[in-house]
């Protein structure tokens, strides 16, 4: 799974263009900087969930950009098994919001922190 997280384009003196692309990999985000945010409903949220994560369920993201353009980043998005996180990451990218990654399932996330 890959972010983009920078995308610049730059005129040099001889005005040809440079496009700077810097590709992260979730595996190469530190999820304890990271803030992890769990998209699925309430209920399934309180049957076990990533320490410290925010539950922000997944028909409430589009109202949510505000917060998630404040939030810090980089953002891991999980669920169950990664699709809702899917859609949420994409909705969120096309928004203009950078540094987001799909975590897959809120299991795997939490196997990784530790």
């Amino acid at each position: 799974m890959f972010g983009y997280s920078n995308i610049k384009i730059c005129l040099s003196d001889n005005h040809a263009i440079i496009i700077k692309l810097t590709i992260m990999n979730y595996e190469d985000v530190n999820l304890r900087e990271a803030t992890i945010v769990d998209v699925r409903t309430p209920g399934e949220y309180a049957m076990g969930c990533v320490e410290g994560s925010v539950n922000i369920p997944l028909d409430q993201v589009p109202h949510r950009i505000e917060e998630f353009k404040a939030m810090k980043k980089p953002l891991v998005l999980c669920c169950a098994s990664g699709g809702r996180s899917g859609q949420a990451t994409q909705f969120l990218q096309a928004n203009g919001i950078e540094g987001v990654y799909n975590g897959g399932g809120w299991n795997m996330v939490a196997m990784r922190m530790n």
